[in-house]
């Protein structure tokens, strides 16, 4: 699996050919090492202190064809530009509150090739009008449900809230994804909704941070069947 060039953010709004895989909550070397092998095209690192897998460690280097995300809850500025800088991370998710004002600022920081994930938690009554006003100062939103804490709570929300999508803007599914869902991944694969990458976490996990290798692995595996299947038809 490759990875777009971006030398700009605001990717541009077109479905991918094929849906990435960012598998997330990643904390201990070994396993960063043993998940790394399987060539997922983005691994997570959450820099929120509050959560069980919040990461401070020693990263090892990594296959350049995985980006490495840098997972942020309300942090200042600096902060994120100081982990970006130490970690050497190519995406930078947002996974609070985050206003349009301080995503601007953002936006202006960071360097150009860095990529923005702007999160948006679901419930039933979201309002995907509040997405417009980041569309210029990201390269990519992601859908997560809405829960007690920023992501990880390991339940889904109901998909078919985004028949409602009113934007090209790729974006990235999460919550609560695990094997069970491939079917339904499968689905929504097949609309027409720029669906750029599914994002995995808790349901991958024998604990908090510590990935299950095989599970992983079958659901690349199921992805990639899928689409490769897919795109002979």
């Amino acid at each position: 699996m490759t990875n777009p060039t971006q030398d700009t953010h605001c990717t541009p709004a077109k479905k991918p050919t094929t849906v990435k895989i960012k598998i997330c909550g990643m904390k201990y070397p070994e396993n960063i090492l043993e998940i790394a092998a399987l060539q997922p095209d983005y691994m997570g690192f959450i820099f929120w202190e509050k959560s069980a897998r919040y990461f401070d460690g020693v990263l090892p280097e990594l296959p350049k064809s995985i980006q490495k995300t840098g997972v942020f809850v309300q942090e200042t500025i600096p902060n994120i530009l100081q982990k970006v800088n130490q970690y050497h991370l190519q995406a930078v998710q947002l996974h609070g509150n985050e206003s349009v004002a301080y995503c601007t600022e953002l936006q202006k920081t960071l360097p150009k090739n860095i990529q923005i994930i702007k999160v948006f938690s679901v419930l039933e009554t979201f309002d995907f009008n509040a997405l417009k006003p980041f569309e210029p100062l990201c390269d990519y939103f992601l859908f997560d449900t809405k829960g007690k804490l920023p992501g990880g709570n390991g339940t889904s929300f109901d998909w078919k809230m985004l028949e409602n999508y009113p934007s090209t803007k790729p974006f990235f599914l999460s919550g609560g994804i695990g094997l069970d869902q491939m079917d339904a991944v499968s689905k929504i694969l097949k609309t027409k909704l720029p669906v750029y990458a599914i994002d995995v976490n808790s349901k991958f996990e024998t604990e908090p941070a510590l990935k299950n290798k095989s599970r992983c692995l079958e659901a690349i595996n199921t992805l990639n069947t899928y689409q490769h299947t897919n795109h002979k038809k």
